[in-house]
């Protein structure tokens, strides 16, 4: 078994270069599926949820090569049934996005019900409802969802929630289809922008993204292509949450500052200082950090990938801080973590109320999914003692090299493998 072992106090210092984003990456990579030649990817992130879909294409009959460390080429071309099943879905939510892209390559797709993080119902009803009215009819079967079209014909999608996944699938099932598909109250995040830019690299005709309303018009044929995805504004986030925590004075590089708008907007309500430069971000914090209040929402809004991250960092702040889930049910199960480091929180629903103390102290703890395993990161960095944090698996999802990263900007941190009752220093 492995941990992450933190010995906490030390103010971090230097540069930390940001990774290409992992969600813009695991919806892409399914979109390569659509293509009828060869892409190169650029600025993939080695994380495993990334090399897990590329295997999942690779078993499926693509051929994928890594030709240097943060690039992928695809070749599609290989692949001749669409179905995805369940022994090589089961471990990454974002696998569902094979149905989009299979539907839109074949017309048709059969995979298993994804998995990944376990933070609450995150049901496919509004995908399917966007598949249907572009002409394809589905079934749940033995765990397989089954999608199926004598052809697909663009439509008017208005979706009742704002979703990332269904605004994906259904720009990856129009993008071939015939005739024009609107999305009204489509996802805004930059990685839905992202895959509008890739898809339109290949050839596809995706207008609006970046807004509630996208406009697909189908085109009969997408080609290969070479793609550099976008920085992980996450990940990003989780580091300039790190010099919150610790302290310091930190250069976060290769990054779109304007994605990170509404992390910066609240770090700087806590006295952190935050200078932007065209492609990185100087992130200052001397002073203890003041109280604020925290909303989820889909972005432009905060994002509730970060909301861990700044809950961890609230538990040290001066006063009560009130964070509100906005986004998805029971994502406070980590609260529990934080608590074992002397964390003053109660939740009620959706609802987390933080009594900010002056510091956590190390205990063990665990990731109980990818960002509360960051934000278990983040809270160690600032606490007196020592941390040691389980289920790393979590985090190493998301994270690439991120013991490294952390050392190279100062933190005492470490991977250990253990086999208990002995721990073994890798």
């Amino acid at each position: 078994m492995e941990k992450i072992v933190i010995n906490g106090g030390n103010r971090l210092h230097g540069t930390v270069k940001i990774s290409g984003a992992k969600n813009a990456a695991v919806a892409i990579i399914p979109a390569v599926v659509l293509s009828d030649g060869i892409c190169r990817l650029e600025n993939i992130p080695d994380i495993q949820d990334v090399n897990l879909i590329a295997r999942i294409l690779e078993q499926m009959g693509a051929r994928v090569t890594k030709p240097e460390k943060d690039v992928l080429e695809i070749d599609p071309r290989g692949i001749r049934e669409p179905v995805a099943t369940y022994d090589l879905v089961r471990h990454m939510r974002a696998s569902s996005y094979l149905l989009g892209a299979l539907l839109g390559k074949f017309s048709r797709a059969e995979v298993a019900l994804p998995g990944g993080c376990d933070f609450g119902v995150r049901p496919v009803d509004q995908h399917l409802k966007g598949f249907g009215i572009l002409g394809a009819k589905h079934s749940v079967e033995g765990g397989m969802i089954k999608v199926k079209a004598d052809k697909l014909v663009g439509g008017h999608v208005y979706l009742d929630v704002v979703s990332v996944g269904a605004t994906v699938n259904i720009m990856l099932a129009a993008a071939k289809a015939e005739g024009r598909t609107t999305i009204e109250n489509a996802a805004k995040e930059p990685h839905i922008v992202d895959l509008a830019n890739f898809l339109n690299s290949m050839g596809a005709d995706v207008r609006g993204a970046g807004t509630d309303v996208i406009k697909v018009n189908g085109v009969k044929r997408l080609g290969g292509t070479t793609y550099s995805i976008i920085p992980d504004q996450i990940e990003a986030g989780t580091y300039m949450a790190a010099v919150a925590s610790a302290g310091g004075d930190v250069m976060i590089t290769n990054v779109i500052p304007k994605h990170l708008e509404s992390i910066t907007a609240k770090l700087r309500e806590m006295g952190v200082i935050i200078e932007e430069y065209d492609e990185a971000v100087r992130v200052i914090r001397n002073n203890r950090l003041r109280r604020c209040n925290v909303k989820t929402m889909p972005h432009p809004g905060f994002p509730t990938d970060m909301q861990p991250q700044i809950a961890a960092i609230l538990t040290m702040a001066d006063g009560t801080s009130i964070v509100n889930e906005a986004v998805w049910d029971n994502r406070f199960r980590y609260v529990e973590e934080l608590c074992r480091m002397g964390a003053e929180i109660s939740v009620d629903g959706k609802l987390a109320v933080i009594e900010g103390i002056d510091q956590l102290k190390g205990a063990p703890v665990k990731a109980t999914d990818l960002r509360a395993g960051a934000a278990m990161i983040v809270a160690a960095l600032g606490a007196s003692g020592t941390t040691e944090i389980e289920d790393i698996r979590h985090i190493e999802r998301g994270y690439e090299n991120v013991v490294e990263k952390f050392k190279g900007i100062g933190a005492d941190i470490k991977r250990v493998y253990t086999n208990d009752p002995v721990i073994q220093t890798a």
